[in-house]
């Protein structure tokens, strides 16, 4: 019997700051330990919602004030270019994340897609609302953009989006990035080393509780 390979749900977004942060640190986990991953782009707002939490310039400021500390640190953790704030932040990601699914359903490698649709918010400061845009960068991750393109309206691709939403708000998600490895949720680029940790120990997974307000 061939050995299975550890699978990966990753729940992210394009307008995600923190799955930017943490996608390069991902994609090398990947590589070294073949772990299989299904994509699953969210609507991050709805997620937030579902989840207590709020948009960012609807934040506390101090909390907004203490995010742009961890930027700038995690910015030079990982080595990598990040704007503060995006010219191009917040954007609607949807079409980005339908293309990115008609991909999926082709059967098609779309790391490389992840990573720079990603990184156009982040550090390049891209409009990934923009049609034309979303070709370039799919063409430039080895994909027929014009083609994604042309699928990413089809109705059962707009279901699959909507539905994995659904699915996410089902699974208690409240943010992005957020990892399962058999069900076990990791949230956020910083909990990266506790998912290696996970697949490399085989550990048994540590179930969520069922926790429920008091009467």
């Amino acid at each position: 019997m061939a050995e299975q390979h550890p699978r990966v749900d990753y729940y992210f977004s394009f307008i995600s700051l923190w799955s930017y942060i943490g996608s390069l640190v991902f994609q090398d986990i990947v590589r070294r330990h073949h772990v299989d991953v299904v994509y699953k782009p969210i609507d991050l707002l709805t997620v937030f919602a579902a989840g207590g939490g709020k948009p960012v310039r609807e934040r506390p400021l101090q909390r907004q004030a203490y995010r742009l500390v961890e930027m700038e640190r995690w910015k030079a953790i990982r080595n990598i270019p990040l704007v503060t704030w995006p010219k191009f932040y917040p954007a609607d990601p949807s079409l980005g994340h339908r293309m990115l699914l008609v991909a999926i359903a082709e059967g098609r490698d779309v790391a490389a897609f992840v990573h720079v649709g990603l990184k156009a918010v982040w550090a390049d400061e891209l409009d990934v609302t923009d049609a034309e845009t979303l070709v370039r960068l799919a063409d430039q991750s080895g994909l027929d953009g014009r083609r994604l393109l042309s699928g990413a309206n089809d109705l059962a691709v707009q279901e699959r989006e909507v539905n994995l939403t659904r699915e996410a708000v089902d699974r208690k998600l409240f943010g992005a990035p957020f990892y399962f490895y058999r069900d076990e949720p990791f949230w956020g680029q910083d909990r990266l080393d506790h998912l290696e940790q996970a697949i490399t120990s085989q550990r048994p997974p540590i179930a969520t509780p069922d926790v429920r307000a008091a009467d």
